[in-house]
């Protein structure tokens, strides 16, 4: 919880001061009624007593009162806008610091969690900045004055408040204890039910085709009664706080006019009306001191969750980021990739990934790779853009090593369609443009779109590219969406072009044409393109054969069809006859 501290900007600790300043003033008015009140007291025992003192001694009590409800209520909305603006800040930094993250360390936390701390766990925090700040000022500094008040007034009393404190002290403490593991295994819970929610209703179409229907709900009814029954327990433990308190407060009470009763029925008639009001008084102070000490307790509620919270949060701060931006943005003028001898390995994996990877990418040339799936492709062309970086050896673009360039500079030269295409809530345009921070040209923007013929459907739209998508591209086919994400890598005119299996959801057809386009136009431009189809890629200057991590033969169609065995084996798979010399024309 310290560690998140330093989130507090200047201005709330300035707004911390003031509400400091206003808790103090609140507290000496609130102190001050058990004084009015033990003149009330004297006056109404005495015969010399006035009404007119009487009445005077009630206003100032009103007045007292009507302050400190005026303080309190600046106070708590000052402490509640310190609290909001310190999860904004918190909630931004986490933001801001996933995004510097890799994909193997949005894994190690996994998405669910990662939202799951972004939202629930900042909101706990916050419910106990929000709450905290005005106890933990407002309990030493009431409690303090409340003591120094009623202290040398009578051991009895001082020894019952004293017995009193300790007591509820016991509990608070006997409660945290019992219920701060309970609340890790809450949150630990909540992130399971947010995973398991997400992949039902990102995996509705399959759960239902395979009528999973049962065997989800039972999945999703093991983790909510556990995590029902977690929050029972502690629900059912932290209940016996509030009846405890009631019990301690009205214990004290008896327990202070049981004590004054026998010191009244001890003492002479002179002295049993200072007593009396001595009681009366005592009695206020004591119920202001455990009401300090209640307020702490209503912390202490939130306490263990909120710790539980701020521990995540923090594991998420204070992550190291593996990959270390360098400082340089542009290399030479000629585009190039360059991999020597690369090699990869995941994060906790025994074996490499890629071995020895060792090739040259010139401008203009069309770099093609391909393979049996789990051989690699994707992840080398990860390595070009930093989603990783090479275990051994070394990625250059541009004859610069890639963990030399800053993050922007590297990815101003790359334009990159992922293997699944994903499209963001908005329209066709939105999405084409989406991630250039420049003035939107429209005649580019349509020739892109022409390019990726993504004008082919969205002509026939009744706003043409200005059409809604909805999230994720859940109203267009999955051909569309590859096309739209092609467009997008288009626009941005890149040096590199990246394709990772991208032309596998368009028919036969619109593959060829987009490639001829994408030849046309981009022609100073390195195209790697990552395939499972020949006829996607028998046209390339050079063609990567991955086997098991390996390079099993570099050059082009002809050439691997006589020299690499498993460029052969895919062939046949895919090819017969004259259909290589079709897919050409």
């Amino acid at each position: 919880m310290f560690k998140l501290i330093r989130y507090l900007r200047l201005q709330e600790w300035l707004m911390l001061i003031l509400s400091l300043v206003l808790m103090v003033c609140q507290v000496w008015l609130d102190l001050k009624i058990p004084d009015y009140m033990s003149e009330i007291t004297m006056y109404v025992q005495t015969e010399t007593g006035a009404v007119n003192d009487i009445l005077r001694s009630g206003g100032m009590m009103l007045l007292c009162a009507f302050g400190s409800l005026l303080f309190a209520f600046v106070s708590a909305f000052i402490t509640a806008r310190i609290a909001s603006n310190f999860s904004a800040v918190v909630r931004k930094a986490l933001f801001y610091k996933v995004q510097e993250f890799t994909l193997s360390e949005i894994n190690s936390f996994s998405t669910a969690s990662l939202i799951t701390r972004s939202t629930n766990d900042i909101t706990h925090v916050q419910m106990l900045l929000a709450m905290g700040i005005q106890v933990i000022f407002k309990t030493p500094i009431m409690a303090g004055i409340a003591l120094s008040k009623i202290s040398g007034k009578c051991s009895e009393w001082s020894f019952t408040t004293a017995s009193a404190v300790i007591i509820l002290l016991i509990l608070v403490i006997t409660t945290v204890a019992l219920t701060l593991k309970k609340f890790k295994k809450l949150q630990y819970l909540t992130d399971r039910m947010n995973l398991i929610t997400r992949e039902n209703l990102n995996g509705i179409q399959v759960l239902r085709a395979y009528n999973a229907e049962k065997y989800r709900s039972n999945v999703f009814d093991g983790v909510n009664s556990e995590l029902t029954e977690t929050n029972m327990y502690t629900n059912i433990v932290m209940s016996f706080l509030n009846p405890g308190i009631n019990l301690i407060m009205s214990g004290l009470t008896l327990a202070i006019y049981w004590v004054g009763a026998g010191l009244i029925d001890r003492a002479e008639d002179m002295e049993r009306m200072t007593i009396f009001s001595d009681m009366i008084v005592y009695s206020s102070y004591a119920m202001q001191i455990v009401s300090a000490f209640m307020m702490l307790v209503m912390v202490f509620i939130i306490l263990p969750r909120a710790l539980v919270s701020a521990k995540r949060v923090s594991e998420v701060l204070n992550q190291r980021v593996s990959l270390k931006e360098g400082n340089v943005t542009d290399g030479e003028k000629t585009a190039s990739v360059e991999f020597r001898n690369v090699s990869f390995r995941y994060p906790e994996s025994e074996n490499d990934v890629l071995t020895d990877i060792s090739f040259t990418a010139e401008k203009g040339e069309t770099i093609a790779i391909i393979g049996s799936t789990g051989c690699g492709k994707t992840t080398l062309v990860n390595l070009i853009m930093r989603f990783y970086d090479a275990t051994e050896g070394e990625v250059f673009v541009n004859g610069v090593n890639v963990k030399d360039y800053k993050k922007e500079s590297l990815c101003s030269k790359i334009g990159y369609v992922p293997q699944k295409a994903f499209l963001f809530s908005g329209t066709v345009a939105s999405n084409i443009v989406y991630g250039s921070d420049k003035e939107v040209d429209k005649e580019w923007l349509e020739q892109s779109a022409k390019i990726s013929y993504v004008s082919e459907f969205t002509d026939k739209m009744r706003d043409g590219i200005e059409s809604v998508i909805a999230r994720k591209g859940a109203n267009i086919s999955g051909g569309q969406k590859q096309r739209v994400s092609i467009a997008r890598a288009v626009y941005k005119k890149p040096e590199i072009l990246i394709f990772d299996d991208s032309f596998s959801a368009l028919d036969y057809k619109t593959d060829k044409l987009v490639r001829s386009a994408l030849k046309e136009k981009y022609c100073d431009s390195i195209k790697l393109i990552v395939a499972q189809r020949i006829g996607t890629i028998c046209e390339a200057d050079k063609i990567i054969v991955l086997d098991d991590g390996k390079i099993a033969g570099i050059g082009t169609h002809e050439t691997l069809m006589t020299s690499c065995k498993v460029y052969q084996q895919i062939a046949s798979t895919q090819l017969s006859g004259g259909a290589v010399e079709n897919e050409k024309k």
